[in-house]
């Protein structure tokens, strides 16, 4: 069984949904995303989602866009991504979803990229802007790597395609809770229920629900319904707000987090 199945069984046999955490690797630099990721894990965080940075990242809001500008800047590669998840392996068993896009993966090689991901300790992808249309020849990669393939379902997917999705995905499905890129809302979307419903109506697969959760009551509303909790851009402007004093970001990073994980109390 891997990582991500085993968090989602425990987090059933606890009764309470998973709290999925989301950084750019290499935001601002590659010491401060280890500190910031090692202070997720210590708030309570069930997996981590990190951002592999990008140059055109096209699903992200401005708060994301700039995080990969900062890693980027700060020299983060793609192996160096690789590298920050061997460091978290050193001393957790968090699973870990990467968060990426296309290009990032077809440049190395499908099979090479994900051969050199299970090694430094991946469990799965998020990859962006590939469709299930499209995915066979990384789904197999991936399955023969034993690591899951993540897929989102949009507010304005049909039932059908939804479907579609849910025999591609493997590990959870990712339900982005409102139209267009990530950043912090105010508001959740006031028919999230009934989608989280429409979803559950075609497939078994763990739900997982994010954009826009900014505050504990969105997180404690999503994981009534959900069995997860996707933060990300509220997590990134707490390192993104205390840039000349980056230890100070990560120890706000886990107030912040702390803080939204007590909404699934």
């Amino acid at each position: 069984m891997s990582r991500i199945s085993q968090a989602f069984q425990q987090a059933r046999t606890n009764g309470r949904p998973l709290f999925v955490s989301y950084l750019c690797a290499g935001d601002p630099s590659f010491d401060t995303s280890l500190a910031a990721c090692k202070s997720l894990i210590e708030a309570g965080a069930d997996i981590l989602e990190l951002g592999a940075p990008f140059s055109d990242p096209l699903a992200d809001g401005l708060t994301n866009q700039l995080a990969a500008q900062r890693a980027l800047e700060g020299g983060m590669t793609q192996a160096k991504v690789l590298d920050l998840v061997r460091e978290i392996r050193k001393f957790s068993e968090v699973p870990v979803v990467l968060y990426t896009y296309y290009n990032l993966v077809f440049a190395p090689g499908e099979a090479d990229y994900a051969r050199q991901a299970k090694e430094a300790g991946v469990d799965g992808f998020l990859v962006l802007d590939l469709p299930p249309e499209e995915a066979g020849s990384w789904q197999k990669v991936c399955a023969d790597e034993g690591l899951d393939t993540v897929f989102i379902v949009a507010p304005t997917t049909p039932t059908e395609r939804i479907a579609k999705i849910a025999s591609a995905a493997t590990g959870f499905i990712y339900y982005v809770s409102r139209t267009g890129v990530t950043g912090e809302r105010s508001e959740l979307s006031a028919d999230l229920k009934d989608s989280v419903a429409q979803i559950r109506s075609v497939t078994d697969l763990p739900l997982v629900v994010g954009f826009g959760v900014s505050r504990p009551e969105h997180v404690a509303t999503i994981g009534a319904i959900a069995d997860g909790v996707v933060v990300g851009s509220a997590l990134v402007n707490c390192l993104a707000s205390n840039l000349e004093q980056p230890e100070a970001g990560v120890a706000t990073l886990k107030t912040k987090a702390e803080e939204l994980i007590g909404g699934l109390a």
